[in-house]
């Protein structure tokens, strides 16, 4: 999950360095930023709350020594900021704003058996123009689904799976009024 703060500053680093000319010099930065933060090395010692903030500061500048400049810069204004948190959401905020600017969205198709290949693009081609994007779908197996998928991409989920229509009736049977008896 994507924080709004973290979507916020992805969105400015994004759109400043498309401005710049260095779109994907700074995406590959972020990808490697990621796998730094993600990984137990020195740059994810920037965390620790327990080393004071030029300490954090001064590993950050280390790690960073051989990114692009915007990169650098965007990492120290993440300090100055006290908002350092963000670096760990930050590239999967960049992905996908980098995905919503070719027009590809991610999602999942949740079934209760795993899916071939070719069953994931025919549900990616159908529901693509329902969501006005390219969509790239991955599998996951959930077999308390029964059969049906449920599709997840984004804040948005299409769910046609036996479970789901099983639980949807019931709320339509709890919701009915009961006939009024007659004691004649």
């Amino acid at each position: 999950m994507i924080g709004p703060v973290a979507g916020r500053y992805a969105e400015a680093l994004f759109r400043l360095s498309k401005t710049r000319g260095v779109l994907e010099a700074v995406r590959a930065d972020v990808e490697r930023l990621a796998a730094a933060c993600a990984a137990s090395g020195a740059l994810a010692r920037i965390f620790d709350e327990r080393l004071p903030l030029d300490q954090r500061r001064a590993l950050a500048r280390a790690e960073t020594a051989a990114l692009s400049p915007l990169t650098q810069d965007f990492v120290e204004l993440l300090f100055d900021k006290r908002r350092i948190e963000v670096l760990r959401e930050l590239g999967a905020a960049f992905h996908r704003r980098a995905l919503e600017e070719r027009g590809v969205a991610e999602g999942v198709v949740e079934s209760a058996r795993p899916l071939a290949e070719a069953e994931l693009l025919e549900l990616a081609r159908a529901l693509g123009p329902r969501l006005g994007k390219q969509l790239t779908l991955a599998n996951r197996t959930v077999p308390e689904l029964v059969g049906g998928v449920r599709v997840l991409v984004g804040s948005k989920m299409l769910d046609a799976s036996v479970r789901g229509r099983l639980e949807g009736l019931r709320k339509d049977l709890m919701a009915a009024p009961l006939p009024e008896r007659s004691d004649s």
